[in-house]
């Protein structure tokens, strides 16, 4: 029981009493590395392993309730201090080795004053179960990507938000509705510490202003490796209850609440950085909710320097990169602009902008004054480099924000994709784990993006692949009966009734998986829309089905809470029914256990709306099989020897005809092909063509969907070449931001004067394969020179009136000067396809500090006033 005291509460902390010998253990303890260290993980259960459990694997908490006898019995056994010892040493070995970043860059280009570190900002970090700071797989998304970078050595600082409730813990109801849960985080048994002032011996604090006040944020550190995470506080004294309440809850309370967690992790983010003596020559914004630390970067630089408000957005957009992991505009934060004005005008006058202005950087049109202002628009025009995170949500994401560039492409949106991956050493089942180790050698785990390393696990021995899925099952279904017996109990359930559904799960049964959010475009109850298909693969004698689900709906989705309900009621409804299983509180920990055991892993989200998706990825690398829908990664992975695809990326106008065709397309599947090529074991107790399913999964999720490959992808595309394009705009006072940003004002001052008039090859009728026709276009571009611009050819395949696929792209060379403004360029188009070709000509700015991005608004096609504003497929000006 709490009490709530009308009183000042003096805190003080308490920590283990650790005998010498086990010290040690702290070390370890305050460093997640041990997360994907499983000896090490091993050593703090030994110690006691029910409290190892009861702690949520926590190695802080479980030392500090560890009785006396148990720890002086630890510290006289000499095998187990040696073991803690030699652990250390290996984290310390660690954390000192020369890295991948080291010998592939050295060092990480910097102008001067800032340093070489790349600033990784994210609303939500997975590490462990126990550190509750996340909700789902964008938060497990960035506590892997800090594992990677530290084990490659990448040079980065994460900045997030230390929830003093995290996100909320899930019980079902005797009705099955889900319920929340907050408890508080004990702070004293995490592994973190306060950043302290070295000039007052107290925590480090920033100030916020927000309407009517100002806001103390504190800082904590946790360390992940080699990589310092600094979460930010506001449950201070300094702080009014209703601001020490700014960082209760993860995702939690009105859009206001919203707004001032976004605000004190962007700008506040930017200012303890600073406090701190950190000066990132690279910030990451892992989806929007970080957005506002571009207006704090601008603010920062300009009270610095004498630049204006343009010249400072193009020095620092350099160096921003933008994540985008939402394909729909539903899920981007958007705040009505009275409250962004009420929050945001103190800014103003430091960053030279007026409040329309300042709206205007999150509209997608800035002339709509009652558009709300989008968090994802704002990050999307003050980073100079911008991603997607799959193929697919690429192509998404490029179509999603193309009216950001009115003119341009949808192709040539500049958004690229880096596709997700996980972490593997921190996924993978220990038996996997024993069986790599003996057959792919430490290889897998010193460089786990080396393709020729698993290419060894299709040597693999079937029967010792098969025995170690069958252990991994076998555990995962022990867990989840006890676990079943506890939610039941507590919901009340008589005690035969609970002994008759806790004994309907089977260790040897074929077991699907079913894990993630509860959003209504995943489907989770598709299977319950032809419950008698269902019923027949559950109560099969020969073939029996058992399904396990779990994931949580956020706590104000009706619609995601009665799809949980929908299938407890189903559960209940009769004895084959109890074989599916609801697992409350999903978790790490809960995942971790269902990728590793499950045969088969379901994903059925409609086609578009999964921007990548990476539980399919843990549980891949473990052999389960992924069945799902052609979207996020799975689409750019899918191989018919290594998983199923529910349909073909088909699209549907008609949400429910969807619904009843890919309903009937996965249980085909289960009933023609999974469930026959499982249970075909002719001659042999193993499965061989599962099996063979299995390695061959493994080949090709593992080397690629890992976010070692991921993080290096980053480092090389965007982290580097951002850090390199800043120093060179910040070089002679800032010389290069100053001068493209007038050359940026002197082409739109200009660019309503600029045409295309006339575009012309000599292909007659027709032209040979391979042949080439010169090409002649002119331009008028008034006072503009001709090296300011680019002429070009857009060559592509005729699909239609004024439409073109598969375009190519052709500079032309300047050839004469025609007078009064007007000038002739000239090139060849060459032949390179058969069939119906088109062509038109466009002009766009020659900006070299620019080449990865696009200026928005200044293109010209050719086809009249108003072709800057068409689609440039529909500009097809001649035939070839």
């Amino acid at each position: 029981m709490f009490e709530s005291l009308d009183a000042k509460i003096q805190t003080f902390r308490v920590i283990p009493s650790l005998p010498e010998a086990l010290s040690p253990l702290l070390e370890l303890a305050h460093n997640l590395w041990w997360t994907w260290q499983p000896d090490v993980a091993a050593l703090f259960e030994r110690l006691d392993p029910p409290l190892w459990e009861q702690t949520g694997r926590n190695p802080v908490r479980l030392l500090g309730l560890l009785p006396q006898p148990t720890l002086d019995q630890a510290a006289n056994d000499p095998a187990f201090v040696h073991a803690v010892r030699t652990a250390v040493e290996r984290l310390r070995a660690d954390l000192a080795k020369p890295s991948w970043f080291d010998s592939e860059f050295r060092d990480l280009p910097a102008p001067a004053g800032a340093e070489p570190v790349i600033a990784y900002f994210s609303a939500e970090f997975g590490l462990t179960e126990s550190f509750q700071i996340y909700s789902g797989g964008l938060g497990c998304l960035a506590g892997d990507h800090l594992k990677s970078a530290s084990e490659l050595g990448v040079p980065l600082i994460g900045v997030g938000l230390l929830y003093r409730q995290g996100y909320f813990h899930q019980y079902l109801n005797a009705d099955g509705w889900q319920q929340e849960r907050f408890p508080d985080l004990d702070f004293a048994t995490q592994p973190i510490q306060r950043e302290i002032d070295p000039d007052t011996g107290r925590q480090r604090v920033v100030w916020l202003d927000l309407p009517g006040r100002r806001v103390a944020v504190g800082a904590w550190r946790c360390q992940v490796g080699r990589i310092t995470l600094c979460l930010l506080d506001t449950n201070l004294e300094e702080n009014d209850p209703r601001d020490r309440d700014i960082t209760r809850r993860l995702y939690g309370g009105d859009v206001e609440r919203r707004i001032e967690q976004e605000l004190v992790l962007g700008i506040g983010g930017v200012r303890m950085l600073t406090a701190l003596g950190r000066a990132p020559a690279v910030f990451h914004m892992n989806e929007g909710h970080s957005a506002f630390l571009a207006l704090e970067h601008i603010r920062q630089l300009r009270a610095a320097t004498d630049l204006s408000f343009d010249e400072a957005l193009r020095a620092t957009a350099a160096s921003h990169v933008f994540t985008t992991h939402t394909p729909v505009p539903a899920g981007i934060d958007r705040f009505a602009p009275d409250l962004v004005e009420r929050h945001l005008s103190p800014m103003l006058p430091e960053l030279g902008l007026s409040m329309d202005g300042l709206l205007a950087l999150g509209r997608e049109n800035p002339a709509d004054e009652h558009e709300f202002f989008s968090m994802a628009v704002l990050a999307l025009k003050t980073s100079d480099r911008c991603n997607g995170v799959s193929r697919l949500h690429g192509r998404v994401s490029r179509s999603m924000w193309s009216r950001l560039w009115p003119g341009l492409p949808v192709d040539e949106t500049p958004i690229g994709h880096v596709t997700n991956g996980v972490h593997i050493r921190s996924w993978v089942a220990p038996r996997m784990m024993e069986l790599f180790d003996r057959h792919l050698g430490w290889a897998w785990q010193r460089d786990p993006a080396d393709h020729t390393v698993w290419d060894d696990a299709g040597a693999i021995p079937d029967e010792e692949l098969w025995r170690a899925h069958q252990a991994e099952r076998a555990s995962l279904i022990t867990w989840v009966q006890r676990r079943l017996r506890g939610q039941l109990e507590r919901r009340g359930l008589a005690r035969a009734d609970i002994e008759s559904r806790v004994g309907a799960l089977d260790p040897d049964v074929f077991t699907i998986g079913f894990a993630r959010r509860f959003a209504t475009y995943k489907r989770a109850t598709l299977l319950l829309s032809q419950p008698e298909r269902l019923l027949a693969l559950l109560g099969d004698a020969e073939r029996p089905v058992q399904i396990l689900i779990a994931g949580k709906a956020h706590p104000a989705d009706g619609p995601g809470k009665e799809m949980i309900r929908e299938l407890v009621k189903f559960a209940e409804s009769s004895p084959a029914a109890a074989r599916v299983v609801f697992i409350e509180d999903y978790d790490i920990g809960v995942a971790r256990r269902m990728v590793a055991g499950c045969d088969v892993w379901l994903n059925t989200p409609r086609r578009g709306l999964e921007a990548s998706g990476t539980s399919g990825m843990k549980a891949a690398i473990n052999g389960v099989i992924n069945v799902s829908i052609l979207d996020g990664w799975w689409d750019e992975a899918f191989g018919r020897e290594m998983g199923f695809a529910v349909g073909s990326g088909e699209t549907y106008e008609d949400p429910a005809e969807q619904d009843a065709v890919e309903g009937r397309a996965v249980f085909d599947l289960l009933e023609r092909q999974i469930l026959p090529e499982f249970h075909d074991r002719y001659e042999s107790s193993v499965p061989r063509a599962w099996v063979q399913r299995m390695k061959h999964s493994i080949m090709a999720v593992a080397p690629f969907f890992n976010t070692n490959r991921m993080v290096s992808e980053y480092t090389r595309s965007l982290y580097v070449p951002a850090a390199g394009s800043t120093s060179a705009l910040a070089c002679d006072g800032y010389a290069g931001a100053r001068d493209l940003s007038a050359r940026l004002a002197r082409l739109r001052q200009r660019w309503p004067g600029v045409r295309v008039e006339d575009a012309r090859a000599q292909t007659g009728r027709s032209l040979p394969i391979n042949a080439s026709a010169p090409v002649e276009v002119v331009v008028r571009l008034g006072d503009l020179d001709p090296a300011e611009v680019r002429v070009q050819l857009y060559v592509g395949v005729v699909t239609g009136p004024g439409a073109m696929a598969d375009p190519a792209v052709i500079d032309l060379n300047h050839a004469e000067s025609l007078g009064d403004g007007r000038h002739r360029f000239t090139g060849e188009i060459h032949a390179d396809r058969s069939g119906r070709l088109g062509y038109t000509a466009r002009v766009v700015p020659r900006l070299d500090a620019l080449s990865h991005t696009h200026p928005p608004g200044l293109i010209s096609w050719f086809g009249g006033d108003d072709a800057a504003h068409r689609p440039a497929e529909s500009l097809a000006a001649g035939h070839a």
